[in-house]
């Protein structure tokens, strides 16, 4: 398989080779011409002896390689991260690594991206394994401490000290877990629910998000049932925008009254809500106050969660859209709403470009991250591990020196919560989930 002139050349480590390939059975078979590049181990991705070939993409090229590579005694295919595995097994990256790597690989924005890039770099297990480190050490003294303490060897005030250790790396541990789930919002999306009475806009509004006709539009009152959910990039962000049943108070349809506490529950959990009210409607309930939605005291609420903006829709069917931001606010003043009021048409464009930037300032604000910031958490994994070292570390600082034997033991058992995130102890079953979401050949 080695191509003809490097065959006869030789190959260097690391440098680039073009040449024909042939197949290893029949020199005469000219399977493609491309580049050939050698890493022997451990300078190499898996720390192994690895080959690589560049070759045009065709379905008959690469399929032609593959054949002929079947053919070449203890050659198989991969199996799915596979080769990431070895890696991990050579330690030539760390758990965490890993799962950035793979994050990298399914990232589908620039927010997304950006996050993948520094955990694949390792600036996670810098973090975590420098706390770990320091763990075994903390350790360290206090074995000493319990082994030597009647010795003149062991300075006054030891155990003092690795409290006083141990309580900041507590803090710190604390300090990280304290992020609003920032790393897990912007790596699973920000969640967006849209909310409001039947035929207000709410499904057209998503399908002008999507640019794609993902929920049905229809005048009859009650068309969506069921949460309608599709996943947009906004200003670089990932967005999972729910679609929800129209809210109103009385139904005969069980079915309908289903997916009105669905839509409530959506609302309720999600990061970020869009209430939508048509505009003509609500203009009017300045003088129909009971046939305002907002008279439902749990609709209500859903305007005093964070992250939450009215949209009144359809100005196009307005008489004139002039003065229609003073019109929206005294609307919002005789409703005692105190959320950011947005006048938008999904017919003509109106208002689209304000919402668009409210939507990306508001996602940037509350989860965006920069370079300077220290790396969020990114797994629920992760949490989980981190809230057991902390655990440890309180049940150990609650301990007296008398006890010092039983802090020693938390201590041990802080570190090994530490050590699970990286890999360095207990996770077979976590890299068996890990490496089953990888593709063929990484």
């Amino acid at each position: 398989m080695v191509p003809q002139e490097t065959r006869k050349k030789g190959i260097r480590p690391r440098h680039a080779h073009v040449g024909k390939i042939v197949h290893p059975q029949d020199a005469e078979n000219v399977l493609d011409t491309g580049v050939n590049l050698w890493f022997p181990g451990p300078q190499s991705f898996t720390g192994e002896d690895m080959l690589e070939f560049h070759v045009h993409g065709g379905n008959a090229v690469v399929s032609s390689i593959l054949n002929a590579l079947s053919t070449v005694p203890g050659v198989r295919m991969a199996e799915a991260g596979e080769f990431s595995r070895r890696a991990f097994d050579n330690d030539k990256m760390d758990l965490t690594t890993l799962e950035g790597v793979s994050d990298l690989i399914n990232a589908e924005t620039e927010a997304q991206r950006k996050l993948a890039v520094r955990q694949a770099h390792g600036e996670l297990f810098r973090m975590y394994e420098g706390w770990r480190v320091k763990m075994v050490q903390l350790r360290a003294q206090i074995e000493a401490y319990i082994d030597f303490s009647e010795d003149e060897n062991i300075e006054d005030g030891v155990y003092t000290q690795v409290c006083l250790e141990a309580k900041k790396l507590a803090d710190a541990i604390r300090a990280h877990l304290n992020d609003k789930r920032q790393g897990e919002i912007l790596r699973n999306g920000v969640a967006l629910s849209i909310v409001g009475p039947p035929n207000s806009g709410k499904s057209t509004l998503l399908n002008k998000l999507a640019q794609r006709q993902v929920a049905i539009v229809s005048p009859i009152a009650g068309t969506t049932r069921d949460i309608v959910e599709t996943t947009l990039d906004i200003g670089g962000y990932p967005l999972v925008v729910r679609d929800t049943a129209g809210l109103r108070k009385a139904s005969s349809d069980v079915i309908e009254m289903e997916g009105i506490r669905r839509a409530v529950e959506a609302a309720q959990e999600a990061d970020i809500r869009i209430c939508m009210v048509d505009a003509q409607q609500a203009l009017d309930c300045t003088t129909k106050p009971s046939d305002s939605f907002l008279q439902n005291a749990e609709w209500q609420a859903l305007l005093d969660l964070p992250h939450t903006f009215v949209v009144l829709s359809k100005i196009d069917t307005l008489k004139s859209s002039d003065g229609i931001q003073a019109a929206a606010q005294a609307w919002a003043q005789s409703q005692r709403i105190n959320n950011r009021i947005v006048p938008i048409s999904c017919a003509n464009m109106f208002g689209w470009e304000s919402l668009m930037q409210l939507l990306a300032d508001d996602i940037r604000t509350a989860w965006g991250t920069s370079v300077a910031q220290q790396m969020p958490l990114t797994k629920t994994r992760h949490r989980q591990h981190l809230q057991q070292c902390l655990e440890h570390l309180d049940s150990f600082e609650s301990i007296g020196e008398d006890m010092v034997v039983l802090g020693a033991e938390e201590l041990r058992g802080a570190s090994r919560a530490l050590g699970r995130i990286t890999g360095k102890v207990g996770i077979e079953d976590v890299l068996d989930a890990l490496f089953s979401e990888f593709c063929i050949g990484k």
